[in-house]
């Protein structure tokens, strides 16, 4: 199991990555413009499509955590993002759902190991926390899209209610990366039966609501495939058909301040995430293109 170290333990994080860090807010401190980066990232593997019996027996049959793979697949993941992407992830904002938090958990620990190790398969195998590195907090928009195309209805709660125990989620994260201060846009859940539209209307007013209120930070939300396909078509102008676990939207904005006001341009999607696990065709074709 990983354990933290405090922000002043910085001489153990790689001249490089130092190097890299100070060239960033050089540029940015000499140039007003810049771009805020978003990650729209769906959660790994889920036990109830590898092994249907789990729903016999599970108390909350609606909220199927990760399988073993599903949390590699989300270490790996965030070991990708961290040595593909040429931006800091500053903040990571999560469903309740518990397949999300673990993926987040996962890849949290990919982003904030101290040092980057590339044999390494899970948290298990990270010794130190750097958790200066980032924040996570949990956002109720994020979560799954709550209606019966989603979730069956005979394995939603009978009264509509879909409860967790907040607590008890931020505890999964390492001790001190919980960002408490932070405000939800949304305070509770959405509604039972929540309509397509409604459900697209919220993802993508939840990404520019975020966005609006960190712009100097570069955002990862660790959600469900119906948020990624959402962005991505969005975004892309296509029609999305699969989205895989773990898969990725990486959004870009360009972003100006001046006489202490911020002006932020309109997101467009960046793929240069190899193997982002979007697959798509265009609106005026069927040919179909794996991003």
């Amino acid at each position: 199991m990983y354990t933290t170290i405090t922000s002043n333990v910085v001489s153990k994080v790689t001249a490089a990555a130092a190097t890299i860090r100070a060239t960033m807010e050089s540029a940015k401190s000499k140039n007003p413009d810049s771009y805020q980066n978003i990650l729209m990232m769906r959660h790994g593997d889920r036990i109830d499509k590898i092994d249907p019996l789990w729903l016999d027996t599970a108390a909350r049959p609606w909220d199927p955590p990760l399988v073993q793979d599903g949390m590699v697949r989300a270490f790996q993941t965030g070991q990708r993002i961290r040595s593909q992407i040429q931006f800091p992830i500053h903040r990571v904002f999560v469903s309740p759902f518990i397949r999300c938090i673990q993926t987040a958990s996962e890849v949290i620990a990919a982003l904030s190991a101290v040092d980057f190790d590339p044999n390494a398969t899970s948290s298990k195998d990270v010794t130190s926390i750097d958790k200066s590195k980032l924040k996570v907090s949990i956002e109720f928009g994020l979560s799954e899209m709550l209606n019966s195309i989603a979730i069956k209805p005979e394995i939603a709660p009978k009264d509509g209610k879909f409860d967790f125990m907040i607590s008890e989620l931020e505890a999964i994260f390492p001790d001190g990366m919980v960002d408490h201060s932070v405000d939800p846009v949304y305070k509770e859940m959405p509604q039972w039966e929540e309509t397509v539209e409604g459900c697209t209307d919220r993802f993508l007013s939840l990404i520019k609501t975020l966005a609006d209120k960190y712009p100097s930070e570069n955002l990862l939300l660790v959600t469900h495939g119906e948020g990624v396909r959402t962005t991505f078509a969005t975004f892309k102008g296509v029609h999305v058909y699969d989205v895989e676990y773990c898969g990725c939207a990486e959004l870009r904005r360009q972003v100006s301040s001046k006489d202490g006001s911020t002006k932020a341009g309109d997101f467009e999607v960046i793929t240069s995430l190899s193997q982002c696990g979007i697959k798509y065709h265009s609106l005026s074709t069927t040919d179909q293109t794996s991003a």
